[in-house]
């Protein structure tokens, strides 16, 4: 009927986690990610006694059962299928073999919350045929199962347009990879004190917030973005001398007639693409260090002529513009300025969203080839900026000496400040989208919640939409390739397909 290629760090990162995607030859798909809760199997074998047949004369039903979990989905509560049995063919007197179920998927790792089943008669058209259902639980699946007997007194009755249509025995029902039931029920009589946590961390005392988690099930980067936590993604590039002249094939700043990306243009596409997932307006100040105008060294500048830019292609075009405006690469390398100027953008916008009910965080991109001039400047400088909501990703492009900028990643000062610095080079993982993302976004969940965590500010609620408030993208046609496979191990796009010169590719190559 078709089919969409979705990306999951762009379904995350849209209000709500819903993308939507509109098949060529009509119909729409929706993809609603949310994070898997819960660990651990339910192995179930259950037999069906005395069906009512629903097959017609002279012949059985083909019954097989689905387990469904109740979801709250953008149009409110709903039966969401989980599970489909194999169908045993002509018998109303089912013995279906175990099924095998992931707790995350069927209850989300809560052994009280409904479960449906549901009994249809099989259909080769596809439109199977109601024979009756009954809600459970995993607890009730466990309390009712007989050890493989028979046991009438511990079935479950079918129901169909509230008539009796038969019973179902439940055989088996083994929870593994969990706590004991008993031990959970147990569990549940326990008041978690809102003082049990960690030290260095200290909470102002107050109420408790209706939204508290117990310590061994604290609020995960998940549970930021699903309640609408806003990123706001900012740019800093490295204009000094340092980086060779751009007028001169070869330099990491040379700007190619024919199109082609340099390494700075490489890597604040490749990059920023990753961050963009989850900067929903698509606005970035663009912000330059490390040249001089009218013969004073700027560590931070506008770049192009706007405080803010669209997209990424806005960054390249703000970035090129840049060197028409009679700036004369200098030095020192100093990026003090440019985090200085970041942390005060993100406190502000986190104190603006929250006086709005809701929640912001800072990430700021630096791209450079090379070492800061004063370490221990840099150093202090996030320190202070280190009670800011702010992640810092530093990416060293060229093939310059960065042990300096690894000592800024592992760099605390004093002890117990946070960390908020990751540094990424790019040549090491520019060959792989998904090895670049894995480097990019290594830190930041946990900086985010480490943030928000220190100041006792607890996830919103998820953000639920409506389908008809949801973008609908238009599903790209596939592209036909011819690959040749050389004996040296490359991979080269022979014929069709784009022109993927200031593309970020990943797969080929060896």
């Amino acid at each position: 009927m078709g089919s969409a290629t979705f990306d999951i760090g762009e379904c995350l990162g849209a209000r709500g986690n819903t993308k939507a995607k509109k098949f060529k030859n009509g119909g729409t798909v929706f993809l609603h990610v949310a994070q898997s809760q819960g660990a651990g199997l339910l192995r179930l074998q259950m037999k069906g006694i005395k069906l009512t047949n629903v097959e017609g004369f002279m012949k059985k039903s083909d019954p097989f059962f689905e387990l469904s979990c109740k979801r709250d989905s953008a149009g409110g509560l709903t039966w969401d299928n989980v599970f489909r049995s194999k169908v045993i063919h002509d018998s109303l007197d089912p013995n279906w073999e175990t099924a095998v179920v992931p707790l995350s998927s069927l209850c989300q790792g809560d052994l009280d919350k409904p479960i449906l089943v549901t009994v249809f008669d099989f259909e080769s058209s596809g439109k199977h045929v109601p024979m009756g259902q009954f809600e459970t639980s995993v607890k009730g699946l466990k309390s009712a199962e007989t050890g493989g007997s028979e046991d009438m007194g511990k079935a479950f009755v079918l129901k169909q347009k509230g008539k009796d249509v038969g019973k179902v025995i439940v055989m088996k029902a083994e929870v593994a990879g969990v706590e004991s039931i008993t031990t959970q029920m147990a569990a549940t009589r326990i008041t978690v004190a809102p003082a049990v946590v960690a030290a260095p961390v200290a909470f102002k005392p107050g109420p408790v917030p209706a939204t508290f988690k117990s310590p061994s099930n604290q609020p995960t980067f998940i549970d930021y973005v699903s309640g609408g936590c806003e990123f706001n993604v900012s740019v800093a590039i490295d204009f000094t001398g340092s980086n060779g002249d751009p007028r001169q094939p070869g330099t990491l700043h040379y700007l190619h007639k024919d199109g082609q990306l340099n390494d700075y243009e490489k890597a604040i596409k490749a990059i920023v693409t990753v961050l963009a997932k989850f900067d929903s307006d698509q606005s970035y100040p663009v912000l330059g260090f490390g040249a001089k105008y009218g013969g004073v060294v700027r560590h931070c500048f506008q770049c192009g002529p706007t405080a803010e830019v669209h997209g990424i292609q806005g960054i390249i075009d703000a970035y090129r513009q840049t060197f028409k405006s009679g700036l004369v690469m200098s030095g020192p390398t100093d990026i003090s300025q440019v985090i200085q100027t970041a942390a005060a953008r993100a406190k502000s916008q986190q104190q603006a969203a929250r006086a709005a009910g809701k929640q912001a965080y800072g990430i700021l991109l630096i791209v450079t080839d090379g070492a800061v001039s004063d370490m221990q400047q840099t150093a202090n400088a996030m320190n202070a900026c280190s009670d800011a909501p702010l992640s810092i990703v530093i990416v060293g492009v060229g093939n310059a000496d960065f042990s300096s900028m690894r000592f800024l990643d592992d760099h605390s000062q004093p002890p117990g400040t946070p960390d908020i610095a990751q540094f990424v080079q790019f040549n090491e993982h520019c060959r792989n989208s998904d090895d670049l993302s894995a480097a990019t976004l290594h830190e930041i969940p946990t900086q985010l919640v480490s943030y928000f965590q220190r100041n006792g500010i607890q996830p919103l609620p998820a953000i639920s939409r409506e389908d008809e408030d949801i973008v609908v993208d238009m599903e790209e046609e596939d592209i036909d390739l011819s690959l040749d496979f050389r004996d040296d191990g490359d991979i080269v796009v022979a014929s069709g397909g784009v022109k993927v010169q200031d593309t970020f590719v990943s797969g080929f190559g060896r």
